[in-house]
């Protein structure tokens, strides 16, 4: 095992105590201006971090803000890179944190922000949590949280009105049967897609046929077995709109796999606009949901609580917009 580099390594090299070095990382007064720049030139070349835990103890702060999610995909992912930006103009560090899956179940993160809180994180950013009421003892921001907005300071995006752009669209097609593949039930934002796609259908004087609606759990294993269910009908739909990308380009390789040509014999629209639903063939049609932006306006939200800076709000909603692409066509 690699010897890790200590304090008294950096001191020995440079040739100076303990305590100067320590001065010199935690930038405090006492030391002249040579022996600033040779300790700051020997902590570089060994590649000296201090340890967090170590860190904390001393100053009360560790200057790393925590994400956590309860699985990496798609979502999380763009969130990830989000936030991964904005922190780049903070004096804070960025841990990316996961295992929900694992221990499972609802309020997953209750537990993991108590063990990271007090000695290696000063905030957190929490992806799609299932509660929003998790006393964690530090700042928490919640990006998309299940139940909708609530009392932590919350991002999201307009789920309502990007479903509705992504009805009409297939509307203003001419399609009128429409499947309808739903997210998971415990999510707000499905809740409001799926209120959205019936909404605009009401407003064009059609309705949601039960037969045509059905649960994609926002997976793609999930939206395929009920989108083969959906095209197996008799009167199957012209037109599908899946409630994510993951589960629209599940609909199309089983369109595609059961000898329909997308977009002429099935449109298909998603949303999310993740990057994969711009290589598919045809390229799909989706609702844009600025993932990346909501990463970041959660980290400048967070980092302006922790600072103790005035905001103007603690809910954000970032519009959504449509992305017509290769996947939807005329009925």
């Amino acid at each position: 095992m690699a010897h890790r580099v200590t304090i008294t390594d950096v001191a020995q090299a440079a040739g100076v105590s303990v305590a100067t070095v320590s001065k010199v990382i935690n930038d405090r007064y006492g030391v002249a201006s040579g022996t600033y720049s040779r300790v700051q030139e020997v902590v570089r070349e060994l590649g000296y971090e201090s340890s967090l835990v170590a860190r904390s103890l001393r100053s009360r702060r560790t200057h790393v803000i925590g994400i956590l999610v309860a699985e990496f995909e798609p979502f999380s992912a763009e969130i990830l890179k989000g936030a991964a930006s904005a922190v780049a103009d903070t004096d804070y560090e960025l841990l990316a944190y996961t295992g929900a899956r694992q221990s499972g179940g609802a309020g997953w993160e209750r537990r993991y922000l108590a063990r990271l809180s007090g000695t290696l994180i000063d905030g957190a950013l929490i992806v799609t949590p299932t509660v929003v009421d998790a006393d964690a003892g530090v700042p928490v921001v919640a990006i998309d949280p299940h139940a909708g907005p609530a009392g932590l300071p919350t991002v999201e995006s307009d789920n309502f009105t990007g479903a509705m752009l992504a009805t009409r669209h297939l509307i203003e097609l001419g399609h009128r049967r429409i499947g309808f593949l739903a997210g998971r039930p415990d999510l707000e934002s499905a809740r409001l897609r799926e209120s959205g796609f019936r909404q605009a259908l009401a407003d064009a004087g059609l309705t949601a046929e039960p037969e045509l609606v059905r649960v994609g759990d926002y997976r793609h294993d999930s939206a395929r077995g009920q989108a083969a269910e959906l095209l197996a009908l008799a009167d199957r739909p012209t037109a599908i709109f899946a409630a994510n990308d993951l589960s629209a380009i599940g609909t199309m390789e089983v369109a595609q796999e059961r000898g329909f040509v997308v977009p002429r014999d099935l449109s298909v629209i998603g949303f999310d606009d993740i990057p994969e639903s711009a290589s598919t063939t045809p390229t799909l049609s989706t609702v844009h949901q600025p993932i990346q932006a909501m990463g970041a306006a959660a980290i400048h939200l967070l980092a302006a609580l922790m600072d103790g800076a005035a905001v103007e709000s603690t809910h954000v909603q970032l519009p959504t917009s449509l992305v017509r692409r290769g996947s939807t066509g005329p009925r």
